[in-house]
């Protein structure tokens, strides 16, 4: 069996699980490739395709952004590569970006099976009424979906008229580059954050509730990590409400945060919307509870209620002040059981468990009957290039 695992570009996540599928699928005799479009444009500053020079690893267009090609350019290529590869089984991101859309045409032609993963769920995604459509007629032709996790079943069962088949787990980090050295110590009153400084992160809400903390908890500090367009306007904030307590760290080395994590008490995250939230896989790799919006896809699968943390409704600051003043006023006692906690729960998303159920999935994929497009399907599947607008990402609506 030849596979083949296609995206837009690979963000320094995928390259990790990539790199452990890679030896994985070929002891069982699986032929492995990875292909991806774009070397340029990822709103991810320290993703790139350099370093990946394997004979089974391509990328199309490793000094081009999508904007910077027409959109014949493109599809000719992946056409020529697919062919060249010729793959029994596409894994493919969304059919609403340009890897998904292509992968799934060229599936459809040749009649070979076409995998979709994604960790939106759909209805998140607002989209007009035709707009949404004809994406969900698209999503029907997949002949299977590869989610993060069981939670994401329902929303695309009601895609399909007839069962699809699932399969889960892909959503993994590499579990060990966080794992504390010795037991996890509580002490250092800090809390942390890692993400982006966009509106959608909603720390205006984060350091509104800290006003509060601050007030009822003065030892504590909460260290925010990363960098983006609202850097400015939330110093101001912070400053403003007098916030003497809140550190913002800037941008960090990817190999310096688990360092951070280690210090940190718990881990928070404000976000009003994310598709998953990796960022959570890490902290809780790291051994840290967690206090999540309920808004965030990761807190479905990974957050247990006063087990390893609180959730929280995103846009209540009285909401987010509380379960943050909770967990700070638990015991150390009862803070060492959350960070076993996340613990235990982590190890079950691991790359190991990716890998299982990935083998496990592959022959009863091959073993189904090819979806083919009825007329309408098969007439958008010709015209739809798919698009990759990731300025967009910071929105709700993306």
């Amino acid at each position: 069996m030849r596979l083949l695992i296609f995206h837009n570009d690979f963000p320094v996540y995928w390259k990790g699980r990539l790199l452990y599928l890679k030896p994985f699928l070929e002891k069982h005799n699986i032929d492995f490739h990875a292909l991806e479009l774009f070397g340029k444009g990822s709103p991810y500053v320290f993703d790139s395709s350099e370093g990946n020079k394997e004979a089974w690893w391509s990328c199309l267009f490793p000094d081009k952004a999508y904007s910077d090609l027409p959109k014949d350019e493109i599809r000719s290529a992946v056409t020529a590569k697919l062919d060249e590869i010729n793959p029994d089984i596409i894994i493919g991101g969304s059919i609403v970006f340009v890897a998904g859309a292509q992968g799934l045409r060229w599936a459809k032609q040749h009649g070979r099976k076409f995998v979709m993963f994604d960790d939106a769920k759909p209805y998140q995604i607002r989209r007009n009424f035709i707009v949404n459509t004809i994406k969900n007629l698209l999503i029907r032709q997949a002949d299977a979906f590869w989610l993060p996790s069981p939670e994401y079943d329902q929303t695309y069962t009601m895609l399909n008229r007839k069962k699809a088949f699932f399969f889960h787990g892909y959503n993994t980090i590499n579990n060990a580059l966080f794992k504390p050295a010795g037991e996890k110590k509580f002490g250092s009153k800090k809390l942390i954050s890692v993400a982006r400084l966009v509106p959608l992160k909603n720390y205006i809400n984060l350091l509104q509730a800290w006003k509060q903390v601050q007030q009822h908890a003065p030892g504590y500090r909460l260290q925010i990590i990363g960098d983006g367009p609202e850097r400015e306007k939330l110093t101001v904030l912070a400053n403003s409400i007098q916030l003497n307590t809140v550190d913002f760290l800037g941008t960090v080395n990817n190999a310096d945060i688990p360092g951070y994590f280690h210090e940190a008490e718990a881990f928070v995250l404000p976000s009003l919307w994310e598709s998953w939230g990796l960022v959570v896989n890490e902290a809780m790799a790291a051994g840290l509870p967690i206090l999540l919006s309920n808004n965030i896809n990761a807190s479905k699968a990974l957050l247990k209620e006063e087990e390893n943390g609180y959730s929280f409704e995103a846009t209540s600051v009285a909401d987010i002040t509380q379960k943050l003043l909770r967990f700070i006023h638990l015991s150390v006692d009862q803070k060492a059981a959350m960070s076993a906690a996340s613990l235990t729960i982590i190890d079950q998303m691991s790359f190991a468990t990716m890998g299982d159920q990935l083998l496990s999935a592959l022959p009863q994929i091959a073993d189904r009957k090819t979806k083919k497009p009825g007329l309408i399907a098969r007439a958008i599947i010709s015209k739809w290039d798919g698009r990759y607008n990731t300025a967009a990402w910071d929105k709700m609506n993306a």
